[in-house]
C-alpha cells in the first residue's frame, strides 16, 4: 500500500509544472500543529517568513524547490512558545546589577553585595532577587548591616517578587524617607519610630527616583542579552508586562534595523505622561512589535504582604495589604479605557483587588464584546469573583504557574485554608473563561516555559513535590497548557491569526525540543531542552 502511495506522488509530480520555489523544509519532527483539532505532522515549508505548506517529508520535497533543508531528527516541534507575561527589559537590565536570586540566608546577600562591589566599585549598588521566605529567619531584613558595610555608598535591593525594597540608609538618605515619610498604596516599615530599611510597593518609587541615569547603551545591551536568553528558552514572543515610551520606541528602532528580532508585544506602563501619548497616538503594530494595552497595578504581592485581601492575613493579624490604585481610580481607568481601543491589564493578586478590578472591569465594558482585557496573576480569588469570567472574551485570566509551586510551601500560611480554594485556580479560571494565557513573571521567575509547562500539568516543583501534586483539581492538561502558551497566548494579544500555531499563511516561528512534551513522564518535562528556536523562518538559536 505504500509502495503505491509513493508511486502515486512520483506520478503526479512528474506530470506537474516544474517545481514551486520555497525556503526552508522542516523534516523528520513531531510537529504539534495547535490547529482546532490538535493535528500533528512531520513536515512543513517555508517561504517568506510563513509556513507554506504542512504535510509528510516525500510529497513536500518533491514538490518544492527548497534553499535549506533542516533534519529534525525526530525531534519535537511546537509553535514558537509565548510568554503571556514577563518583564523582558528587567531581565536584561538586572543583568547588569547583583543576581540575589536563589540566595539561602540573608549573609549569602551580604557576601555576594560585597564580592560585587569589591569588583565594580559602583556609586550605586543595586541588586534583586532576594526572598526571606526562602531562608531559616523568615523576617524581613533590616538595614543594619547593609549600614555597617555601606555606611556611604546607597544600596538597593528588590525582593524577588519586585514589591519590596530593602534599602540602606544612605539610599533613604537620598530619597528623603523619614520616619515621618507617608505614601498611598504601600507601606514603609518602621521601628522605634524609624525606617526599617524595608519599603513596600508605592514608596520604592522615591529610591527609583535616585538610581543612576540608564543611558540608551545599557539599555540596547540589556534588551540584547535579554533576547540571547529568551531564544535559548525557544521563546519567540514576549508580552512585556510595564514599559515606558522611549524602551518601546527603543524596542522598535532596534527592530527596524535588525537587531532585534524577538517579537513583542508591550504593556505600555500607566503614567499620565504615557497615557496622554499613547490615547492620541492609538495602536501601534508592526510585524514584531504590538502596543496596545496599558499595564496597572491594583496591589502588591503575596510574598511581602502587599496582595490587597478583603480580610486580614492569617499570619499578620489587622494586616490586609494594600490596593496600589484605589478602587476608584480603577473605575475612572477603566472607563478612560473602555471608550479606546487599548486594554487594561491589571496586576491582582489578592482576593480584594481582584475583585475591585473585576468590577471595574465589569462595568466598563457593558454592552462590548472581544475586548480581551486581562486580569495579570488572578492569584487569590473570592467564589464570586470567578463569576466575572464569562466565555464572552471580554475579561480573561492571565497566569503565572510556577508562581503557584513557588508559593505553595507558605501561601496557606498566609491566607487560611478557606481562601486557598480559589488561589491558583487555573482550572476553574480556564472553565469559566474559556481560555487561559500562561507565563512566568521573568526574572521573578526563571525563564524557562518548560518548567511553566510542568507547573502547570503536574503542580510540583522540580524535586517533584508534593508527590501527589498541589491543588490537582486546578490542574491543565498537556494539551490546555501547551494552548495556553501558544494560540491561546496569541489570542489575548489579538494576534491569533498570525501566530500561536503552525498553519498555513501563518508566521513561520516556531520551536524544536529534545522530547516530546505531549508523552513523556511528567517529571522529565523540567529536563527538556530547546534544540533550536525559528522566527520568520529563521534560525535565530542552535543547540551547541
Amino acid at each position: 500500500m505504500k509502495l503505491i502511495y509513493f508511486l502515486l506522488i512520483f506520478f503526479v509530480i512528474a506530470c506537474a509544472p516544474d517545481k514551486l520555489p520555497a525556503d526552508l523544509l522542516i523534516k523528520n519532527a513531531t510537529i504539534y500543529t495547535l490547529d482546532k483539532e490538535f493535528s500533528k505532522a512531520s513536515a512543513l515549508v517555508v517561504k517568506d517568513g510563513k509556513i507554506l505548506e504542512i504535510g509528510l517529508k516525500p510529497e513536500l520535497e518533491l514538490k518544492y524547490n527548497i534553499k535549506k533543508t533542516y533534519d529534525a531528527k525526530g525531534n519535537t516541534v511546537v509553535p514558537g512558545l509565548i510568554d503571556a507575561h514577563a518583564h523582558l527589559y528587567g531581565l536584561g537590565l538586572g543583568l547588569q546589577n547583583v543576581d540575589l536570586v536563589g540566595t539561602k540566608s540573608f549573609d549569602e546577600v551580604l557576601g555576594k553585595l560585597v564580592a560585587f562591589q569589591e569588583e565594580k566599585q559602583l556609586p550605586y549598588i543595586i541588586g534583586r532577587g532576594w526572598d526571606q521566605n526562602k531562608w531559616e529567619n523568615k523576617s524581613f531584613p533590616t538595614k543594619k548591616m547593609l549600614d555597617s558595610l555601606f555606611p556611604d555608598t546607597p544600596v538597593a535591593l528588590r525582593r524577588i517578587d519586585g514589591h519590596a525594597l530593602l534599602v540602606n540608609s544612605k539610599a533613604l538618605e537620598l530619597a528623603g524617607i523619614t520616619g515621618k515619610t507617608r505614601v498611598k498604596g504601600g507601606e514603609i516599615l518602621l521601628e522605634n519610630g524609624e525606617p526599617t530599611g524595608i519599603l513596600i510597593d508605592n514608596p520604592m518609587e522615591l529610591v527609583n527616583k535616585t538610581f543612576p541615569h540608564i543611558t540608551e547603551e545599557v539599555s540596547i545591551n540589556a534588551l540584547l542579552e535579554a533576547e540571547k536568553i529568551a531564544f535559548k528558552y525557544g521563546l519567540t514572543t514576549v508580552d512585556d508586562a510595564g514599559l515606558d515610551r522611549n524602551i518601546i520606541e527603543l524596542i522598535d528602532a532596534l527592530q527596524k534595523q535588525g537587531k532585534f528580532k524577538l517579537r513583542m508585544y508591550t504593556m505600555i506602563s500607566n503614567s499620565p505622561e504615557n497615557m496622554d501619548y499613547y490615547l492620541k497616538k492609538g495602536i501601534y503594530k508592526t510585524e514584531r512589535l504590538n502596543v496596545r494595552s496599558f499595564k496597572v497595578y491594583a496591589d502588591g504581592a503575596l510574598g511581602s504582604r502587599g496582595a490587597a485581601m478583603r480580610a486580614p492575613y492569617n499570619d499578620m493579624p489587622g494586616h490586609y495589604g494594600a490596593l496600589i490604585t484605589p478602587a476608584d481610580s480603577l473605575d475612572y481607568l477603566a472607563e478612560k479605557l473602555a471608550a479606546s481601543e487599548f486594554q487594561m491589564n491589571t496586576h491582582a493578586i489578592g482576593d480584594s483587588a481582584n475583585i475591585s478590578v473585576l468590577r471595574a472591569y465589569k462595568k466598563a465594558l457593558e454592552g462590548q464584546t472581544d475586548r480581551r482585557w486581562r486580569v495579570e496573576h488572578a492569584q487569590i480569588i473570592s467564589q464570586e469573583g470567578f463569576d466575572y469570567f464569562p466565555d464572552d472574551n471580554n475579561i480573561l485570566p492571565s497566569v503565572q504557574p510556577t508562581h503557584a509551586t513557588s508559593d505553595m510551601y507558605w501561601a496557606e500560611d498566609r491566607v487560611g485554608a478557606e481562601r486557598m480554594k480559589g488561589a491558583y485556580a487555573y482550572k476553574t479560571l480556564l472553565e469559566k473563561a474559556g481560555k487561559i494565557a500562561l507565563g512566568t513573571d521573568f526574572p521573578v521567575e526563571h525563564v524557562n516555559p518548560m518548567y511553566t509547562f510542568h507547573s502547570a500539568v503536574a503542580r510540583q516543583d522540580l524535586k517533584n513535590y508534593p508527590e501527589d501534586g498541589f491543588q490537582m483539581k486546578d490542574a491543565l492538561t498537556r494539551e490546555e497548557a501547551l494552548r495556553g502558551m501558544t494560540i491561546w497566548a496569541a489570542f489575548f494579544n489579538f494576534e491569533e491569526d498570525e501566530k500561536g500555531s503552525i498553519e498555513v499563511g501563518k508566521f513561520a516561528d516556531f520551536t524544536i525540543l529534545d522530547k516530546d512534551i505531549m508523552e513523556v513522564e511528567a517529571n522529565e518535562i523540567p529536563n527538556t531542552k530547546v534544540v533550536a528556536t525559528f522566527i520568520n523562518g529563521e534560525l535565530v538559536y542552535e543547540v551547541e
